[in-house]
């Protein structure tokens, strides 16, 4: 079988075929055969040739046919978004520093003012930097402590490769000593001059090794400091709050450790905080001669606990204990106040206690669910803590609260066009899966919806590396909910919105739970008749994109559309092949299939090795050409073997950015293009038709 060619202008819109060529893999006694194997090689210019094939299909059939909807959608989602905008600007060590947008530019401007009322500096146009290349994302902005010098990390393949650039902020001059191939991130010490960074393995993408950079000297001469030779841990690096120690930290999903540097003292060896061991987690910061450390050591949700700054390996005190039902999630930590993000009931609540006098109080947000986090909070000495707040209904706030008088200030709610929060209702259930679990979901739809309608329904989930999917407010998803349609984001095992154990219960040889979970809350909302399997669609990326291949295996009746953004589909080739970025890394989340117990569970459930001459679903299946992720090469196989075994006529599409990665188009109008495609998607099946 050949590769069949397409292109935009060929009317009969054949599917491609790819080219067979079987491959055996022979694991445990156990023989499997890959007939698209062959697309793992991206120097192959057939594998390119088929996923131009793909988006050639996909233009000639939903292109076509949805052209005007995805127009309208587009519109309606550029009319959403408040053109002209600003962040509110918080204060660093003197400057007043924000990020804005121009009407009709799609990237971010990083500014900053010596006080609010001064004339504004510019310190990087994203859109300039733009005007160059298919794909930008700027990862860190950071400024010198002495304010002269900026450091910024820019990546223009969207392989998570990030190049550090210098500016002096005195002239606006860009520096010489460009650095190559980094993790994106970069400390300055307090002398202002020499900086550290973390370098990528150019085949695996791991953070590994530790340089220092003294600016103004040839990137030649950088000195390698540490260099992390255990392939399932990477490197990042970040500052103190206190700003006297750097923190080098490795770590897995599973373990942590980490180095300290003087800031003051840059060429000092870094020093272990305290050594790693298998399933200790610790995060550290450091503010008022004090180490404050999170973490689960017989703590299995974590506690938090402090120690002075020269014993910092040992005499740990515990300020904050464990519960078994709260889940420490993160924590803000000033000269005065220590704020702690806990996560109650899967809902986040922040607790504040008073360093001088250990009073504590909560910081309820009084909805039945919404999303909560911590802004820029950069100075120690503040009693003000800056937070942001949304919901499914409600726009995104930043916040002031004042620790001290347990007062709130509402600094700005993001404006969206078109929008009236009061048309919409937000509702919260539990379900109650196949072993009794009872899985949290959140619904969005609109006030005159009868939830015993049988509605379209759009359903969300993720259920993976202890990552909670937030209640948060998605301007997006008003294109469908303001067309009849229900929202039910499903907070399935695999994540940690109800603590550690939720997440546990997820992973390794529990992962089948992720799942089932999925499954059985598109059950309960069939039964209640909230919908139907002509009526319900489910979404899920990466991670998620593992859940949608499962569940187009497993229950293809229930759903009349999937859509799988860049979906980790090809598990058990991918976990043997130590090659491809991140998958040493990935063996505490999935388990190594090495070890046969782990090989065939994970085979039990692989999407691409699951697939079967069955009917399946609609299906869009994204990907981007320079995913660091998850390889474009396994949506597109997924793809073919799918094109090659389902026995049904229903629709399915690939489409590939050739010039992104994991995380889609950059810029504002890239994303609104890409979304207007999703949701023609489904709209289309829905019988939406816009002439």
């Amino acid at each position: 079988m050949s590769l069949v060619m397409l292109n935009a202008c060929n009317k009969d819109a054949k599917q491609p075929e790819a080219e067979i060529i079987a491959k055996e893999f022979l694991e445990f006694g156990n023989t499997r055969i890959d007939n698209y194997y062959w697309m793992n090689d991206r120097k192959n210019p057939k594998a390119l040739a088929y996923l131009k094939a793909e988006n050639a299909y996909l233009e000639n059939t939903l292109g076509k046919r949805t052209k005007k909807l995805q127009d309208k959608i587009y519109k309606e989602l550029k009319a959403r978004q408040k053109e002209i905008d600003s962040t509110v600007p918080y204060l660093e060590n003197g400057y007043y520093y924000y990020m804005r947008y121009e009407k009709d530019k799609d990237y971010e401007i990083y500014c900053r003012k010596e006080n609010l009322d001064s004339a504004e500096n510019i310190l990087l146009d994203v859109n300039q930097l733009a005007e160059k290349y298919d794909f930008v994302d700027v990862d860190e902005v950071i400024i010198s402590p002495d304010n002269r010098t900026m450091a910024y990390a820019i990546d223009t393949m969207s392989r998570g490769r990030y190049e550090i650039r210098f500016v002096n902020l005195t002239n606006g001059v860009p520096l010489t000593g460009k650095i190559k191939n980094t993790d994106g991130d970069i400390v300055f010490a307090n002398d202002s001059r020499t900086t550290f960074y973390v370098s990528k393995d150019p085949q695996t993408l791991r953070g590994f090794k530790l340089f220092r950079h003294i600016i103004g000297q040839d990137v030649m001469h950088d000195k390698e400091i540490f260099y992390e030779e255990d392939p399932v841990y990477e490197l990042s690096l970040e500052k103190s709050k206190s700003g006297k120690y750097i923190f080098l930290n490795h770590y897995n999903s599973i373990s942590c450790e980490t180095r300290i540097i003087p800031a003051s003292n840059p060429y000092a060896e870094p020093i272990v905080f305290r050594k790693r061991q298998k399933n200790l987690e610790y995060y550290v910061d450091h503010c008022n001669g004090k180490f404050f450390i999170r973490t689960n050591e017989n703590a299995k949700n974590f506690c938090i606990v402090t120690c002075d700054s020269t014993s910092y390996n040992n005499n740990w005190k515990v300020i904050v204990p464990h519960r078994d039902s709260v889940f420490i999630e993160d924590f803000e930590v000033f000269d005065k106040f220590l704020v702690v993000n806990e996560r109650r009931n899967g809902l986040n609540v922040f607790e504040i206690i008073n360093l001088e006098n250990n009073e504590s109080h909560l910081l309820d947000f009084g909805q039945e669910t919404y999303d909560a986090w911590f802004e820029d909070n950069p100075e120690p000495k503040s009693e003000l803590l800056r937070y942001g707040y949304s919901s499914f209904n409600t726009p995104c706030s930043t916040i002031d609260y004042d620790m001290r008088k347990r007062e709130k200030t509402i600094l700005k709610e993001e404006i969206v066009n078109n929008f009236n929060k009061s048309d919409y209702e937000v509702k919260r259930i539990f379900v109650e899966a196949r072993d009794g679990a009872k899985i949290p979901v959140s619904m969005l739809y609109k006030k005159d919806i009868n939830l015993n309608g049988n509605n379209n329904l759009l359903q969300y989930a993720y259920g993976a590396y202890g990552y909670s999917e937030e209640d948060s407010f998605f301007q997006s998803i008003f294109s469908l909910v303001d067309r009849g349609f229900v929202f039910a984001l499903a907070h399935v095992r695999g994540g940690s919105e109800l603590g550690q154990q939720w997440y546990e219960n997820g992973k390794l040889l529990n992962k089948k739970n992720t799942f089932n979970d999925f499954v059985d809350v598109s059950k309960y909302l069939i039964d209640n008749k909230i919908t139907s399997p002509q009526k319900l669609y489910a979404q899920g990326g990466s991670a998620g994109g593992l859940l949608m291949g499962v569940i187009a295996n497993t229950n293809p009746e229930l759903y009349r559309g999937i859509i799988a953004e860049v979906p980790f589909v090809d598990v058990v080739t991918t976990m043997l092949d130590e090659t491809i970025p991140l998958t040493s890394g990935e063996y505490d989340e999935w388990g190594n299939p090495n070890d046969k117990n782990y090989y065939d569970y994970i085979l039990s459930y692989s999407p691409y090795d699951n697939i079967t001459q069955q009917d399946y679903p609609n299906m869009l299946v994204t990907t981007g050409l320079h995913d660091s992720q998850v390889q474009y090469w396994e949506p597109a196989k997924y793809v073919a073997k799918l094109r090659s075994l389902k026995t049904d006529d229903n629709n399915l599409y690939l489409y590939t950015n050739l010039s992104a990665g994991h995380h889609g188009a950059s810029g504002r109008t890239g994303r609104f293009k890409e979304k207007a495609l999703q949701w023609a998607f489904i709209l289309d099946l829905a019988g939406f038709k816009e002439k």
